[in-house]
Order: C-alpha cells, then sequence, then structure tokens
C-alpha cells in the first residue's frame, strides 16, 4: 500500500490540540483594518474551532483518520 499523504495546505492551516479539537486561524485580520471596529479585531485574534460536521474531513485532510 502506498503512503497516506498530508494534505499541504490544510497542515499549515491547522492544528489539534491536546483535548482532540482542531483549532485555525480567523481570516479577515491582515489588511484593510481601520474600517474594523475594535471588538471586531479582538474577537478576530482567537482561535476558531472547526464545527463538528466538518470535523471527520479535516481530520482525513491531515491524515490522521
Amino acid at each position: 500500500m502506498p503512503k497516506v499523504k498530508t494534505n499541504s495546505s490544510a497542515k499549515k492551516r491547522f492544528s489539534v490540540t491536546g483535548t482532540g479539537l482542531i483549532t485555525f486561524q480567523k481570516p479577515f485580520k491582515r489588511h484593510i483594518l481601520t474600517k474594523k471596529s475594535k471588538k471586531r479585531k479582538r474577537n478576530l485574534r482567537k482561535d476558531g474551532v472547526v464545527d463538528s460536521t466538518n470535523h471527520a474531513f479535516v481530520k482525513r485532510l491531515l491524515g490522521l483518520r
């Protein structure tokens, strides 16, 4: 059997926590920040968590299943 390759774009975007959650950095925090409110930018700092409906798909991309 051939080796299962990890999706290169997925390994740069997602990371698995110790408890098994899959986290990612939220988008829209790179440029054009002047028109975004402080509250919105503050909330974009926090890591996003992959929804349970996409959990199996992202795990397959990362080669964890």
